[in-house]
């Protein structure tokens, strides 16, 4: 697996830093029955202190890739694909670390330079500091699509919820290039007591194994 594809495989979660868009289309104020939604979605998140659950991950290129998640916010997840992907990706609530065993590599990102800090926020605030571009109904939910109001993060996160119950169930990111990553949660249910080591990640590798490149 190269360096590239490995990245790609974690965009979904870690929504690496990407190249800034040359423009942005201007993007037309949203209305009441939108605001609602909006709304809604933002005390929903608020209220998902701590879950757990699983996930199918597929990127732009069609491969699927699946493993458990945990959610703790704010600021906190952790990602475990399961074999032969190799991939464990984790919030600490500062930084996005992303270790490969297959490779032998360790990545961390900034966690406020990624799309999915926005609802991993302390305060979920979806009309402060976040552009919300588009909000689509379903047959039994809607998207939001939202960016970073600040562009600390590029691209863009598309979240989904279902309406019966009220629950997110997945998200793309997309990037400048316009290649999505998807993920669809399964089973997402509130909990409580999550192992603080769970969001944990320290680089696994020998000190004399390229620790400098993180």
């Amino acid at each position: 697996m190269t360096r590239l594809t490995r990245r790609a495989l974690a965009l979904g979660l870690a929504a690496l830093p990407l190249p800034a868009l040359a423009a942005r289309p201007a993007i037309a104020p949203l209305n009441a029955d939108d605001r609602l939604l909006v709304d809604k979605a933002a005390t929903y998140l608020q209220g998902l202190t701590e879950a757990k659950g699983r996930f199918v991950q597929t990127d732009a290129r069609g491969t699927s890739t699946q493993g458990t998640v945990f959610l703790k916010r704010p600021g906190k997840a952790r990602f475990a694909y399961e074999a032969p992907s190799g991939l464990l990706v984790v919030a600490d609530g500062a930084n996005v670390s992303v270790a490969d065993s297959r490779l032998k590599t360790f990545d961390r990102y900034p966690l406020m330079a990624t799309p999915l800090s926005i609802f991993l926020a302390r305060q979920i605030k979806l009309d402060r500091g976040v552009v919300i571009s588009d909000v689509t109904r379903l047959a039994d939910g809607f998207t939001i699509t939202a960016r970073d109001g600040k562009k600390q993060a590029e691209g863009q996160i598309t979240l989904t919820f279902s309406n019966t119950p009220m629950a997110l169930i997945g998200w793309t990111v997309s990037d400048a290039q316009g290649q999505a990553t998807r993920i669809r949660l399964t089973g997402l249910q509130r909990t409580s007591g999550l192992a603080p080591t769970l969001f944990v990640l320290n680089d696994p590798r020998p000190k004399s194994v390229g620790r400098g490149k993180m």
